[in-house]
């Protein structure tokens, strides 16, 4: 699988990265989902310290041992969490990211984090002290490189001036183009990575989609209605012609733009990470189709998230 550099950052990550979020608490069939993973070429997995209150990074770190030398591993921090309330709240000074990594080290059982990501962020923010804090654990060589979690632009904007991020993780697909807008390449001039999370959109993009667009499309998504959304299965689907099929589409349309270095997808079993897997080819999506899909979908903009 092809692997790209993450900004400028010594790090190279595989065109698709595992989303652990979804991995459930059952640790063997989280390590069958992860080994297989690693064995079909991906070396990127993705994990944050609030999902399952900890319990994902114990289960990764479990998953991965004896392999850690094989995985660029992402985690993130910035929610402040209380496991046996089962609440939260945003935080991201320095003292609670310095502590959160130092836990999630320990959930993850490893002695350093390849990626370290903001998990959200406002303008309202410590945004230099948030900086600083990501800057010193970089120095010590607890983290080899950092970046945000975030769909808010001007949150964004602002880490591109103020801080050396070598990534952004955001959601973008073919029915989420926002970043298209005013990010992208805005990123890629700076010498800035994407990971775009969600390039599926739920499902409603994938090999199934009629079907998860009749049970989850109902009310809508983002600008589209279900009508919209169903006819854009429609069309992608003849659009495919049979030279792709709609999970290969997805994927290469989300991975087209430069500053795209991964496509970041969910799995719960070992048959999604494979469906992803054999529906992956590394040649990219031609200009003619790529603007085919644009003219289909919508070229939506961030109203909200400011």
């Amino acid at each position: 699988m092809q692997k790209n550099r993450l900004g400028k950052s010594e790090l190279n990550v595989s065109e698709l990265t595992l989303g652990c979020m979804s991995l459930g608490q059952e640790q063997k069939q989280a390590k069958y989902i992860i080994d297989f993973a690693l064995d079909h070429g991906i070396n990127h997995l993705d994990t944050a310290d609030l999902y399952d209150f900890g319990k994902n990074e114990e289960v990764v770190g479990k998953a991965i041992k004896g392999k850690r030398d094989q995985i660029v591993l992402t985690s993130k921090v910035g929610n402040h969490f209380n496991k046996e309330e089962g609440n939260w709240y945003w935080d991201p000074s320095e003292k609670h990211i310095t502590e959160g990594l130092k836990d999630s080290l320990k959930r993850l059982q490893t002695d350093y984090i390849d990626f370290y990501m903001l998990h959200g962020g406002t303008i309202e923010d410590p945004i230099d002290e948030t900086i600083e804090a990501f800057e010193n654990l970089k120095r010590e060589g607890l983290i080899r490189a950092y970046g945000i979690s975030s769909i808010r632009p001007n949150v964004i904007k602002e880490y591109v001036k103020r801080s050396n991020i070598d990534a952004v993780m955001m959601q973008y697909n073919i029915l989420d183009r926002r970043p298209e807008e005013e990010i992208l390449d805005l990123l890629h001039s700076n010498n800035i990575s994407v990971l775009a999370r969600g390039p599926l959109a739920k499902g409603m993009l994938s090999n199934h989609a009629a079907k998860v667009i009749s049970r989850k499309g109902r009310e809508g998504f983002l600008d589209y209605s279900f009508e919209e959304l169903t006819n854009i299965n429609h069309d992608l689907a003849t659009l495919s012609n049979e030279t792709f099929s709609l999970n290969e589409l997805a994927l290469k349309y989300t991975l087209k733009h430069p500053a795209i270095a991964s496509a970041v997808f969910g799995a719960s079993s070992v048959e999604q990470v494979e469906e992803n897997i054999v529906n992956y080819r590394p040649d990219p999506l031609s200009d003619e189709l790529y603007s085919k899909i644009k003219n289909i979908s919508k070229p939506i903009v961030y109203s909200a998230h400011r």
